[in-house]
């Protein structure tokens, strides 16, 4: 385990690495930023991040992507070495995820208080804002930790939020917010408006690897992000208060302060989402900022987001794995792995031993009720205990030969679903489906398996030696 204390250190461990890629030569904001991020997104998975240092108009601007981009940035962010194999991250990430709550330790100062801007807030002179796309409909802050309170349990630390939401910056002072309702942001919106009241927010931007994974992490409503930040790190979350009274990351570069207005809505969007398709526009509530705060030299942090892979796609994966495993875990014990790597979980692969005939589409229904299966999980393939649900070679052959559509495909109709799914009918709805991929047993006897193959006596070891001597080879 590692605690980074802000973002710097993090690149500078990363740079250490050799995975870190800093861009001397002039570039332009659009389209060079994101071009070069989506660029390295298709140069395969161990990407290093990107800092640019010299952007066109701008004299001291700093911009990182892809800062989460890899499985070697994801393992050093979580303090393992960069080689560390993604089953090892995953079953390191649910160890961590299982020893929830950790511990904040609040101080009373930060670096990102060194510049303070609370007249005039003019956040197109503050950042260097950019599109990531030709067809985004305006300028998106799309790496947020956006801190909210409820107020009808204000003094409750234990269901304050830090999420990860898009942002579309509409005026000098002006942010449109994406929340829909299974976000927990949602909930505390939803309370201050049947009061009557603006629900005060703190958007911190460019925050160390840990934070901004468990703000994209779907945890229960009364647990904090900042304490499972702590299990993470190994040791107490540090934040700040504002005045106000939010909880922010004490290793922020940009820290905006203001409120979500009362029953107010706006067009927003359209964005080029994680699905691959643009989102067009909806009503969503809007922000008003009163104070930013920020680093002298603030390094302003960004996500490339587009058809995956992307370095979303690595910020999400364990994030949705992990949780999703230890919910059905303590009601199956069978289950072995859940990789829900792809597309934001849309679909979801469960391993897992089998009690009884039937048991592996009981497991693919209760997937659809945690709380990411609520909204995302649309495709459910459930594979034996033998099946490595992160090898997708296994799961195809799994798909292959272990189902039969008459009876191992369950769909059900009309059920929630996350409104970027350009596949909705409505939007926010969709027909979910189970595949059961396990062997059948008994008293379920369909099908004809009888000894399945084993390995060669002695493969592990030649697995092992034959690995360091390509590993020789390519040097």
């Amino acid at each position: 385990m590692r605690a980074y204390k802000d973002l710097r250190e993090f690149l500078s461990v990363l740079e250490q690495e050799r995975q870190l890629l800093r861009i001397a030569e002039p570039v332009r904001l659009e389209p060079d930023l994101g071009a070069a991020a989506c660029a390295l997104a298709h140069l395969g998975e161990s990407n290093p991040a990107i800092r640019f240092d010299n952007i066109a108009g701008y004299t001291n601007a700093h911009v990182a992507m892809n800062v989460h981009g890899s499985w070697p940035n994801h393992a050093l962010a979580l303090g393992m070495d960069k080689e560390a194999p993604l089953r090892d991250q995953f079953f390191e990430f649910v160890r961590r995820f299982q020893q929830y709550p950790g511990e904040l330790e609040r101080v009373a100062s930060a670096p990102w208080q060194e510049v303070v801007i609370d007249k005039d807030v003019n956040l197109y002179d503050l950042m260097p804002l950019f599109r990531l796309n030709r067809g985004d409909g305006g300028y998106f802050i799309d790496k947020p930790c956006v801190v909210s309170r409820d107020l009808d349990d204000w003094n409750n630390d234990d269901v304050e939020n830090v999420g990860v939401y898009r942002l579309q910056v509409k005026g000098r002072n002006r942010i449109g917010i994406q929340t829909v309702p299974q976000h927990d942001i949602a909930i505390h919106l939803a309370h201050a408006e049947e009061r009557g009241e603006d629900l005060p927010v703190a958007i911190a931007l460019g925050n160390e690897p840990i934070i901004t994974l468990m703000g994209a992490t779907p945890m229960r409503y009364d647990q904090l992000e900042y304490k499972m930040a702590a299990v993470m790190q190994g040791a107490p979350y540090r934040v700040v208060k504002t005045a106000k009274g939010l909880d922010v990351p004490w290793g922020s570069e940009y820290v905006l302060e203001g409120r979500v207005l009362n029953r107010q809505r706006e067009a927003e969007g359209p964005f080029g989402e994680f699905p691959g398709y643009y989102s067009g526009c909806h009503q969503y509530p809007v922000i008003e900022i009163d104070r930013v705060s920020h680093r002298k030299d603030p390094i302003y942090d960004a996500v490339y987001v587009g058809r995956p892979w992307t370095e979303l796609d690595f910020l999400q994966a364990m994030t949705t794995s992990a949780p999703i495993f230890v919910q059905l875990k303590a009601s199956f014990p069978e289950i072995v792995a859940v990789n829900a790597l792809y597309t934001h979980g849309l679909v979801v692969i469960v391993s897992t031993k089998t009690r009884y005939g039937g048991f592996a589409k009981s497991v693919g229904l209760s997937v659809l009720s945690t709380p990411h299966g609520l909204g995302y999980a649309k495709i459910i393939i459930v594979v034996d205990a033998d099946v490595d649900p992160f090898d997708l070679k296994q799961v195809m052959w799994a798909l292959s030969v272990k189902v039969n559509p008459a009876g191992d495909v369950i769909i059900l109709p009309n059920l929630p679903e996350n409104l970027l799914d350009p596949a909705g009918q409505p939007g926010g709805m969709s027909h979910k489906m189970i595949i059961d991929a396990t062997t059948p047993v008994a008293p379920d006897i369909r099908g004809h398996y009888g000894e399945e193959l084993d390995i060669p006596q002695g493969m592990d070891a030649w697995r092992l030696k034959l690995g360091a001597l390509i590993k020789d080879l390519q040097k």
